[in-house]
């Protein structure tokens, strides 16, 4: 059954200036993450509705404090305009059955490969992103209609009360498949505040 989503979002990237303006300027296009510890799997990733989070993280990665394979020396927001599609949203309960089942169909292939299963370790989530891959994958042998993205809520951070699940920086996160899906790029507005290092150094 098609999850499909008919709505767009706002998404925006973390990367490094001289990306982010080549990619305002049609010159380069994302590239997806594939790393083995990705939360959501392989895809380019945005915050939804978040451009403060967006450069926190930014900012975060450029200090060294966040690890990215490719580095970020000056901090940049890019905004994006993002249709669902065919999503797997993990806010909803159809698709965390899915996840659910997709868990069940890892454990029993590890367990019969003789191989360990995958855990999470704080930021590192490569059971998460394991879980994830099987999902995928699982739907290219039973010929089903894959999914252009993914969109999930994490909870982060210290709680923001003592006695609540509300955490300080808690967000939704959209992980991109299918690229054609980015109907449109740009510059967050107000610009000196989600982007103050667009004409010099941080």
């Amino acid at each position: 059954m098609p999850h499909h989503q008919p709505f767009q979002i706002t998404g925006f990237h973390s990367c490094d200036r001289d990306i982010g303006l080549k990619v305002l300027n049609g010159v380069i296009d994302l590239k997806p993450s594939t790393n083995s510890w990705d939360w959501l799997g392989q895809g380019i990733y945005f915050w939804e509705q978040n451009p403060k989070r967006a450069l926190e993280y930014a900012k975060e990665s450029s200090q060294k404090i966040q690890f990215n394979k490719i580095p970020i020396k000056t901090p940049f927001v890019l905004g994006a305009i993002i249709e669902l599609g065919n999503c797997l949203n993990l806010i909803e309960p159809e698709s965390l059955s899915i996840l659910k089942e997709a868990y069940k169909g890892l454990k029993s292939y590890c367990k019969e490969a003789g191989k360990k299963m995958p855990e999470n370790e704080e930021n590192n989530r490569r059971l998460d992103c394991a879980v994830i891959r099987y999902v995928h994958q699982s739907r290219i042998i039973k010929s089903e209609k894959p999914y252009d993205t993914i969109r999930c809520a994490f909870p982060e951070g210290d709680a923001v009360y003592p006695g609540t699940t509300l955490t300080s920086r808690g967000h939704i996160q959209v992980c991109v498949l299918n690229d054609r899906l980015i109907r449109a790029y740009f510059l967050p507005p107000p610009v000196h505040e989600y982007n103050p290092y667009l004409d010099g150094d941080h």
